[in-house]
């Protein structure tokens, strides 16, 4: 992942057209008009060996010729001479280039990409449309319309979304601060652009159209990181109802990728909807800014029939109608006056086939003085008793007036013509509007579920309620001894050991060869007994008969063996029939049976499933997806997320099922994949799950050489285990050094509280008492991928509880290039060296992975830190624009990046 020199391709100071045209209706020539009548404040130069002038500007024959060197290229010229002329720009010290070139072979596309390296230039394209930035008077595209400066960025790879989205926002007075062409994605790529526009100042949301991506983790670093600082919608087309080529296991059949989708995208924090319309109402909406903070909606209207569609499509969508508090009530009772229906305004609050612009006011007015709603929908419809426009006038000065309570109020004028100026008022004054009451409520829960992705984000997940140790050994001589048996499953057995190893409870499950084998164990178990048929040919054991349940005696076990036998061979006479498993049976009659499993996907990587269980659960598809890794917070949400999470917590005479054993249980799994990627598929199902915990019945686990080792074939980069130390400081004490976990957030603030007034101040720059949630979990929730932070722990004398003692961090670009350091110790440690300790290991991390430079900023006053900095190697630099600020910094040797 990288932003190098991407502020050439976004603030170019001057630019060359290659293929500048003057023959109408070339792509050569749509973009010089749309180049030279964007307003560009800077030299564009068209380059055409036969053309004299293109636009009224000289052009000149070759990209050796131009009289400067332009920070951008734009290329659309034949596919075959791409590759030369990025060589030539390169050669002169172009760093960023748009291709709009179609047709492209592989071939030409790597010969151009060879050629912009050694240069570092970046390419958008090819087949790109180009690149619209409106508040800089860059249109370097060939789209029809001119796009209006906003704060909303839009980046796509279809050309046609992009023309489609700019020509439908400009009409409605929606601007936008960058729109982007990806086209095929031969360098410039969406993770790019999330970390580009994260950090831009100009931008205030993000809009993604999404066909596919290229690079998962990249990907999800950039999401994620981009997320937590602005608004990210997101369209991904290519929804399918076909699902996967057919999968052995449940997992496999019902994680097809569309879902997988579902599960990046929520991870990440991105909000998600599904097609085009939605889109444009989404962009309508952030273009406007509206501060959605809660799902209780307020709905003011002149028609009841309007107001109950409305509240029909919010209670169908999940959201909640607000209840009004008395004073509200009064309050719009006595803007209302004496409308039949008597004094009382429930919510849809009905004003009256007749209102007047007041009575809207009014009511509006003391609606958005009400906490008990989160937002107020405006609706209207046409009546000859009222004045449309004058409505709305009236609606919009209410707005304005209540400007600085920020509350959210959106706006539906039903009907065409006569709700065209009141349209246009809304969006000249920023209130977001729509055609009818279920796209505005549709856009309300948008920014709903938006806010609600954030504060899933910034939440603090608790501590695992049962650390548990996992037996990697027994795993790891199970998953070998197949692979060099060459068998793709474990076998039933095996799989229970594999869980069993990993602190999931399992049934006393015992291998028999024969019949008489089956019955000796089921009289060692004892009670009831299920019988299963052992055959690694054999995928579904039920499918062939091969399940035989409450076998009371070993007699029984022994008939019902005989029997099976036969039913095996007559439905699968090809399979290879090990023996039996013999288990006893579960009498958990209050238990729900439930699936948990994991599956490759091909980008993504591992993704894991939860859901209802049981031989139907095909049928019944009611399942969640995420990925891994889990913490329990992630792994309530995932259980949340299905239809049977309300069963779970209980209802009539029926217990509540122990919802941290089941979170436990997918946090378990979560690490087995994590820590073994010869894991490639498993299935338990079904998990009995009751008020007394979880056991697993049955288990399938499949197993081959990974294509990536380790943490590679992960999206999300996992919890690093191999930076977990002891340490030692200089009165004796020891210390446990690891990376910091997302659970730390009560440690960080415990740390902060133990600090000296006079340490915070020159710690964080200001005076500082404590830490706000948002700003503790910021530090805490990190990407291993582009971050890291080591803490040392150890007991508190006085308690005996784990308590931080130090925390160090490095906060790296996205080119990996160079990461910014801070570290903080208690203010009794003191003289002690863990700071020391810390900064080492730091540094030692960043040298592995291939950082070049380590730097900070130092209040000159802080001695102990600049005298500490220059024990280690850092060299200062005085800041002129902050005097009291040093900057320290060290140049580290880099190495291959670790994993």
């Amino acid at each position: 992942m990288t932003v190098r020199n991407l502020d050439k391709l976004f603030k170019p100071a001057s630019i060359a057209l290659i293929g500048a045209s003057r023959k109408p209706g070339t792509v050569g020539a749509v973009v010089a008009r749309n180049l030279f009548q964007a307003g560009f404040d800077g030299p564009v130069m068209p380059v055409n060996p036969t053309e004299r002038s293109v636009e009224g500007v000289l052009t000149y024959k070759t990209v050796d010729s131009l009289p400067i060197t332009p920070d951008l290229a734009v290329i659309c010229t034949p596919p075959a001479s791409v590759p030369a002329t990025i060589e030539a720009l390169g050669k002169r010290g172009t760093k960023a280039a748009i291709v709009m070139t179609s047709g492209m072979t592989a071939e030409q596309t790597q010969a151009m990409l060879d050629a912009a390296k050694p240069y570092v230039m970046r390419v958008l394209g090819p087949n790109s449309l180009g690149a619209m930035v409106p508040g800089r008077g860059l249109n370097a595209s060939f789209g029809p319309v001119a796009p209006k400066k906003g704060d909303v960025a839009l980046v796509a790879q279809s050309s046609m979304v992009v023309t489609s989205i700019a020509d439908w926002a400009t009409s409605r007075g929606i601007g936008f601060s960058h729109l982007v062409s990806l086209g095929d994605r031969g360098d410039v790529d969406f993770g790019d652009l999330l970390d580009y526009l994260a950090s831009d100042v100009t931008v205030r949301a993000i809009l993604l159209y999404i066909e596919s991506i290229s690079h998962a983790r990249k990907f999800m670093s950039a999401a994620r990181s981009a997320a937590r600082q602005k608004p990210i919608i997101v369209i991904k087309a290519g929804r399918s109802d076909e699902a996967q080529e057919a999968a052995a296991s449940h997992t496999g059949a019902l994680a097809v990728s569309d879902a997988v989708y579902d599960a990046v995208f929520r991870r990440a924090g991105i909000l998600r909807v599904n097609d085009l319309a939605e889109l444009f109402d989404a962009a309508g909406t952030l273009g406007t800014g509206v501060p959605i903070v809660g799902d209780r909606l307020a709905i003011l209207t002149n028609g009841g029939g309007m107001g109950v569609m409305a509240t029909d499509k919010l209670i169908h969508a999940g959201g909640r109608l607000a209840s009004l508090s008395p004073e509200t009530q009064a309050a719009i009772t006595a803007a209302l006056g004496a409308l039949p229906g008597g004094a009382a305004r429930g919510n849809p609050i009905l004003v009256g086939a007749d209102a007047s612009p007041k009575r809207y006011a009014d009511a509006l007015n003391a609606l958005m003085q009400d906490t008990s709603n989160d937002a107020v929908l405006v609706l209207h419809c046409p009546s000859a008793l009222t004045d449309s426009a004058a409505i709305a006038q009236a609606v919009t000065d209410t707005v304005l007036a209540n400007k600085s309570r920020r509350h959210p109020v959106l706006t539906s004028w039903i009907g065409d013509g006569s709700a065209a100026d009141a349209r246009q008022l809304f969006a000249a004054n920023r209130i977001p509007t729509y055609d009818g009451p279920s796209n505005a409520v549709r856009a309300f829960l948008h920014l709903v579920r938006y806010r609600r992705s954030q504060d899933l984000l910034m939440q603090t997940p608790p501590s695992v309620a049962d650390e548990f140790q996992p037996d990697g050994i027994t795993v790891k001589r199970i998953i070998a001894r197949a692979i060099a048996e060459k068998r793709d499953w474990l076998s039933e057995y095996e799989a229970k050991r594999v869980l069993a190893a990993y602190g999931v409870p399992v049934v006393d499950t015992r291998v028999a060869e024969t019949p008489e084998e089956a019955a000796a164990a089921a009289r060692l178990i004892g009670g009831p007994i299920a019988l299963k048929i052992l055959s690694h040919d054999i995928t579904h054991k039920s499918d062939v008969g091969g399940v035989a349940l409450g076998l009371s005696s070993p007699e029984e076990v022994r008939a019902a063996a005989d029997a099976m036998l036969d039913r095996v061979r007559e439905h699968a006479p090809d399979a290879r029939i090990e023996g039996f498993t013999v288990q006893e049976m579960a009498v958990r009659p209050d238990a729900y049976e439930l699936i948990v499993g994991m599956t490759e996907n091909e980008l993504f990587g591992p993704v894991l499933l939860f859901g209802e269980g049981g031989i139907g659960v095909e049928v019944v598809e009611d399942c969640a997806l995420a990925l891994p890794p889990l913490n329990m917070r992630l792994a309530t949400d995932l259980m949340s997320r299905t239809r049977i999470w309300k069963q779970l917590q209980g209802y009539r005479s029926r217990a509540a099922v122990d919802l941290d054993a089941v979170a436990l249980t997918l946090n378990k799994v979560s690490q087995l994949i994590v820590d073994f990627p010869e894991i490639a598929e498993l299935d338990i199902n079904p998990l009995l799950a009751d008020a007394d915990g979880v056991l697993a019945l049955d288990a399938r686990i499949k197993v081959a050489t990974p294509a990536l080792s380790g943490a590679k074939r992960l999206a999300i980069r996992p919890y690093p285990k191999a930076l977990e130390d002891r340490i030692t400081i200089k009165d004796g004490r020891q210390f446990f050094v690891r990376p910091i976990l997302p659970e730390d957030e009560p440690l960080v603030h415990h740390l902060v509280e133990n600090q000296t007034a006079e340490d915070l101040r020159l710690r964080f720059f200001a005076p500082l008492k404590r830490l706000s949630h948002q700003a503790a979990a910021r530090l805490t929730q990190i990407d291993y991928d582009r971050e890291m932070g080591l803490i040392a722990v150890g007991p508190d004398p006085e308690t005996g509880t784990t308590i931080m003692y130090g925390v160090v961090r490095i906060t790296a670009d996205p080119d990996n290039l160079r990461a910014e350091y801070a570290v903080m110790v208690r203010s009794d440690m003191k003289g002690q060296g863990l700071g020391y300790i810390l900064m080492n290991k730091i540094l030692d991390y960043a040298r592995s992975r291939g950082i070049k430079e380590v730097y900070g900023e130092v209040l000159r006053e802080n001695t102990n830190m600049l005298n500490m900095c220059r024990a280690l190697g850092f060299v200062r630099r005085e800041n002129m624009d902050e005097p009291g600020v040093v900057e320290v910094r060290i140049e580290l040797g880099g190495g291959l990046a670790a994993e």
